[in-house]
């Protein structure tokens, strides 16, 4: 199987020429800017989250679907699909990806079953009873209405590390803008850092204007704007058409790329006459699906053309795995990428095909 990486989204299991096949995907190398010239440095096999100092695996695992029954898992969760998630993480770790990313909504309360923040923590618990195994956790903050204030960001992290079963995290983000200010919840992911409970800190749906904002804002107090994670792949590629990649670029802010492979469109594995079930139905609907088809027909006919090339920078793709075999297609598809000719035939192909998907906050 084969996978590759175009616009920061991950392409995932491709059919190669000439029997079993190898990984186009090679991994984003951060580039630093001029602006934060610390923000881009990888080493080990790792990438630094901005200038945080912390580095992460450069493709890490997404655990949205993890506990869900609202948009994953077609309205249930069973002991066959928490098995099949932890063979996700097992099979992610034992392949070498040890970054991954949940949030406390994830899976929580009428979003799910069970919390993915409780599953994660239970897989690394049970995993570290069995050797030693290194992993770096992001989660989110929820700017629900009725939290004020950075306090309201203290007290829900403490809960996270509550559910996860650890005394600080990697990354904390601010899951989407608050709708009455974010100056009480930067202050916050600020009072984090300085208490030891994070390592480093970033949002997520954040706007351009956003972003400079929060980056200047924990600036003031000598703290680095780790990250900004957004909807980001082939098929859609706001963040360089509103000003966000080229921001993250210039300021040395790490772009996280959820839902790389368009949450499974970009795979193949949905057709016309099989579409997603669920929500993801009403975005990626039969008559979308049929306009995506050649592009996913030119995938599979270029899949095993490829060479080494440079490649983007400043960009973690978080892809998420259900299961142990999409975990380990994943991770098989580090260290190649398509000939850059290849990659903007691609690009060129997908600029006529938008979903309507995106974040409303993304405008702000």
């Amino acid at each position: 199987m084969m996978a590759l990486q175009v616009a920061g989204g991950v392409l995932p299991p491709l059919p190669a020429r000439g029997g079993r096949g190898r990984a186009l995907f090679r991994p984003p190398r951060a580039v630093a800017s001029g602006a934060a010239p610390a923000a881009a440095k990888e080493e080990d096999g790792k990438v630094a989250l901005g200038g945080s100092g912390v580095a992460v695996t450069k493709l890490g695992i997404g655990a949205w679907s993890w506990g869900d029954t609202t948009y994953w898992n077609e309205f249930q969760w069973d002991d066959r699909k928490l098995k099949a998630a932890k063979g996700a993480f097992d099979a992610s770790i034992d392949c070498g990806i040890t970054f991954f990313d949940t949030a406390e909504v994830y899976g929580a309360g009428v979003s799910g079953a069970i919390n993915s923040e409780s599953l994660l923590g239970r897989f690394i618990k049970e995993r570290q009873q069995k050797e030693e195994a290194e992993v770096a956790i992001a989660t989110k903050f929820a700017a629900l209405p009725w939290r004020f204030g950075r306090g309201s960001v203290i007290s829900a992290l403490k809960a996270s590390l509550d559910r996860l079963g650890v005394s600080s995290v990697e990354l904390y983000q601010l899951h989407w803008p608050g709708i009455w200010g974010n100056e009480g919840y930067l202050d916050g992911l600020g009072d984090a850092v300085e208490q030891g409970l994070v390592k480093a800190v970033g949002v997520s749906n954040y706007s351009e204007k956003r972003l400079r904002d929060a980056y200047e804002r924990l600036k003031k107090r000598g703290i680095p704007l780790a990250s900004n994670q957004v909807n980001y792949s082939l098929i859609y590629r706001n963040p360089e058409e509103n000003g966000v990649k080229a921001a993250c670029d210039e300021l040395g802010i790490t772009l996280i790329a959820y839902s790389p492979i368009a949450q499974g469109a970009l795979t193949g594995k949905y057709t016309p006459d099989n579409p997603p079930k669920g929500p993801r139905g009403r975005i990626y609907t039969p008559e979308f699906l049929t306009k995506l088809q050649p592009l996913i027909n030119r995938i599979k006919e270029i899949g095993g053309n490829y060479g080494r090339t440079p490649t983007q920078g400043n960009v973690v793709p978080i892809p998420g795995a259900k299961n142990a075999e999409q975990a380990r297609e994943f991770a098989g598809a580090l260290g190649w990428s398509l000939a850059a000719s290849e990659v903007e035939e691609l690009r060129s192909m997908a600029r006529e095909i938008k979903p309507v998907i995106g974040f409303p906050v993304e405008k702000l």
